[in-house]
């Protein structure tokens, strides 16, 4: 009785083990290549996806385990090249894992060949973004946090990817940069070699004016003013005589280019409100016009008649 109990088990476990196996075995895609045929069948296609999500754990494991003690700074810019280093093994291991399963992978790329040419003429751009976005990676063009001008965009770096780079700009709006950008045009970093700018604001005023007062007023303004680094001493240049005016321009250093235009813009109310304290006005652009009456008898230049 117990003989027959343990046959009828090892029956019924060959029989699902076998409808396993056969379910494994159902061919999803076939490619003939000649006399060889391809055969893309449901266990392959389960083998592969388990070996992406072992692969997958491994990948964040390593990230995880790398980047721990890692600034913020170091620690985006790994994250950036992990990403291309983690697509590179998904591709090696979907490599191995069919060419393991039996599959003879130069066979399958030369039947796929004439789809991998037009795939590579289609993403043209988007392989140049990639190659842009590594070299602004390992060369250090772009970090996170950098302020950048572009496209006369002026922007903070808020991330780098293997694809875009992502900019908040002063609007608090987010622009998206393909990398090819960076390495194809031209583009200004403003904390590339360090955090402090010059910038400058520029005022005219009415002749006859004190310029040395002007030039002490100035100072002053930008030494009051918040934002404004004392060292280097902001310093004032006479840069023209204007049609109307007698052109200043203050310069001066900032530790935050992204918010500059906030502080040029209180710094030109404190010089408007110092030169009304000290009488000295702003011009504005004037012009003499002289009118002529060629037929006016008290006029000089009178056009006389050939009667005359």
């Amino acid at each position: 009785m117990q003989s027959g109990v343990e046959q009828v088990k090892e029956i019924i476990e060959e029989s699902i083990w076998e409808n396993i196996l056969e379910f494994f075995r159902i061919t999803l895609l076939s490619f003939e290549n000649g006399d060889s045929v391809i055969k893309i069948t449901v266990g392959l296609v389960l083998l592969v996806i388990a070996v992406f999500f072992i692969t997958s754990i491994v990948l964040r494991g390593t990230r995880m385990l790398l980047t721990r003690n890692m600034e913020g700074a170091d620690k985006h810019k790994f994250i950036s090249i992990f990403k291309f280093i983690k697509y590179l093994t998904y591709l090696i291991v979907v490599i191995i894992t069919i060419s393991s399963a039996g599959i003879d992978i130069t066979i399958l790329l030369t039947a796929s060949a004439a789809l991998f040419v037009g795939l590579g003429l289609a993403l043209q751009d988007l392989f140049k973004d990639i190659i842009g976005g590594l070299y602004i990676i390992v060369d250090k063009t772009l970090l996170i946090d950098d302020i950048v001008e572009i496209e006369g965009r002026v922007g903070r770096v808020i991330e780098i990817k293997l694809r875009t780079a992502r900019i908040l700009t002063r609007d608090d709006k987010v622009m998206v940069v393909p990398n090819h950008k960076f390495i194809t045009d031209i583009v200004f970093n403003y904390t590339q070699n360090h955090q402090s700018t010059r910038e400058f604001v520029k005022v005219g005023v009415a002749y006859g004016s004190d310029t040395l007062k002007v030039k002490t007023i100035l100072q002053e303004c930008a030494m009051e003013q918040r934002g404004i680094v004392k060292k280097p001493d902001p310093f004032v240049l006479f840069e023209d005589f204007g049609d109307s005016a007698l052109i200043f321009a203050l310069h001066f250093f900032v530790t935050d280019s992204f918010v500059d235009p906030k502080i040029k813009s209180q710094l030109r109310f404190k010089i408007d409100e110092k030169f009304r304290l000290n009488n000295i006005s702003i011009p504005f652009p004037q012009r003499d016009v002289h009118m002529f009456y060629p037929n006016n008898p008290n006029n000089p230049n009178k056009i006389k008649s050939a009667d005359e």
